[in-house]
């Protein structure tokens, strides 16, 4: 009777995720791994105006970018993760030339999104999962806060951050949000401000520590009732492909805690445009050897 409750209310809560019409251009899956394409989407839609992390946002362009992306390979060849450069300098699909990859969603929604990815890294897409800002903070609440050890106090006055002392630190929703928001991580050794030099790389690495520790305690929350919870919470935030069925969400669900994905960096250099805007470009071959590793 039990195992009959949690399935209609896990049920309930998965009628409640928004489905996103991409089935026809994602990829066929060809062998033992599959590749979630995860997005952290920097859309306002349903926040309200009141909200304390309204500054933490930004400012409201009218259309969605994406604030993350991130490829997840699972698969019995072993779990892999890697994050892509907002920044990456790269061919859009629907566009003429090239321009930021966190652009690609504006030009043609997620389904654009998912066929630069496709087309331009030649990275086999087979779901896309997409996280907004409502969601963000929902998750964080859900999960009970996501602890963070810190080396050492950081601060930054744009997004909020603000971690009195090094040491692990349970973050609620507006640190979590202020943390990996940040672009000017400021870490304070022997009394002095320390700006992190790597800049968006930098917020990548704190956006994958913040990643890991959401799914780790996900993966460990063995409660039935304690999962259903944070499922309910975070429906209305989330957005997945119209292929990816209860069965395929319960099963991810049920493999987060031991996935525990080696993380992949990409190799990139720092370019200007001929417009002089700062970008990332592939740095070649080993860009090519990293790209590789999630393409089976």
């Amino acid at each position: 009777m039990l195992a009959v409750s949690f399935m209609v209310l896990g049920w309930r809560a998965y009628q409640k995720i928004e489905r996103v019409p991409v089935k026809a251009v994602l990829s066929e899956r060809t062998g033992s791994g599959t590749n979630y394409l995860i997005v952290g989407s920097d859309s306002r839609e349903g926040i309200d105006a009141e909200d304390p992390n309204t500054e933490v946002f930004g400012e409201d362009t009218g259309s969605s970018r994406t604030d993350t992306i991130v490829i997840l390979h699972t698969g019995p060849d072993g779990n892999l993760m890697l994050p892509l450069p907002r920044d990456l300098f790269i061919p859009i699909v629907g566009t003429k030339g090239r321009e930021r990859i966190n652009t690609a969603i504006q030009h043609g929604g997620p389904a654009g999104l998912i066929q630069t990815v496709q087309q331009s890294l030649g990275i086999p897409v087979h779901h896309y999962i997409e996280m907004d800002f409502v969601g963000f903070l929902d998750l964080v609440d859900a999960v009970g806060g996501v602890v963070i050890n810190f080396d050492a106090p950081a601060i930054d006055e744009n997004s909020g951050l603000d971690i009195p002392t090094a040491g692990p630190h349970k973050l609620d929703r507006d640190q979590a949000l202020a943390y990996v928001r940040s672009r000017h991580y400021t870490r304070i050794v022997n009394g002095k401000r320390v700006v992190d030099p790597t800049a968006d790389l930098g917020r990548i690495a704190r956006q994958q520590e913040f990643f890991r520790a959401v799914m780790s305690k996900v993966g460990h929350a063995r409660n039935p009732l304690t999962l259903l919870r944070i499922a309910d919470g975070v429906a209305a935030g989330l957005h997945t492909d119209d292929a990816m069925g209860f069965r395929d969400m319960i099963g991810l669900a049920r493999k987060m805690g031991s996935l525990n994905p080696e993380t992949i960096e990409l190799p990139v250099k720092p370019t200007t445009t001929a417009g002089g805007a700062a970008v990332l470009v592939l740095s070649e071959p080993s860009a090519q050897a990293a790209l590789d590793r999630v393409r089976g």
